[in-house]
């Protein structure tokens, strides 16, 4: 199963169109940072470079998301992080000795299918029975930063000096079919873990960057 990942830019040109169609998901998100005594989400009146389009920035499978989180679980920890082919109910098993620890990672404790990451810093995700009702729990792009630079060296990344990210999908990815995978030159074994990193990198970058919202979908 596939996701996508996409950049939403914080931009008047689309956050304050009548026909904005994150208005909704953007006033929940508001609603929670304001209760947590956060900034709520910045809107920018001019972006250089920036309109008000959507666009995909990454693509990978929802297992292989599971991966890269097994990993940062592992490490967290102190504990050895060794590849695996399969997750069979390895995964869980960590969620579970480890729930405190997986609700305070922008990594781990989202929904796989929906929700977003906001250009705002706040140390451990966001949520609210409305939030936890439809897209989950909310992160902040400088949180999900950090954890990518932190889990990087485990699964043989250098975070100062990454290699490029996968170039987006083409197009939207349908939740059924598989997305693109890592690069046939990656053939080591943590290969489907540093494809996940590395999408999820160039989004959290551009996120602040640019001032956009990354979501999922």
């Amino acid at each position: 199963m596939a996701c996508d990942l996409w950049l939403v830019p914080l931009v008047d040109v689309l956050c304050h169109s009548p026909d904005n169609p994150f208005a909704e998901e953007i006033a929940a998100y508001d609603a929670v940072l304001s209760a947590s005594g956060l900034p709520t989400v910045p809107v920018y009146a001019y972006m250089p470079g920036l309109s008000g389009d959507v666009a995909p920035v990454a693509g990978f499978d929802y297992e292989a998301l599971h991966f890269l989180r097994r990993a940062y679980l592992l490490q967290v920890h102190g504990l050895p992080v060794e590849p695996v082919g399969e997750l069979g109910g390895d995964y869980e098993q960590l969620l579970e000795m480890f729930e405190s620890t997986a609700q305070q990672s922008h990594l781990v404790w989202h929904y796989d299918h929906a929700g977003a990451y906001v250009p705002v810093d706040f140390p451990a995700p966001l949520a609210s029975d409305e939030l936890l009702q439809g897209g989950g729990p909310l992160g902040s792009s400088h949180g999900l930063l950090r954890e990518l630079q932190f889990v990087a060296p485990s699964i043989g990344i250098d975070p100062a000096n990454p290699p490029a990210a996968p170039l987006p999908p083409e197009r939207p990815t349908a939740l059924e079919e598989p997305a693109v995978g890592p690069s046939p030159y990656d053939q080591g074994p943590f290969a489907r873990e540093r494809h996940v990193w590395l999408g999820l990198h160039a989004a959290a970058t551009r996120s602040l960057a640019q001032g956009s919202m990354i979501i999922l979908s």
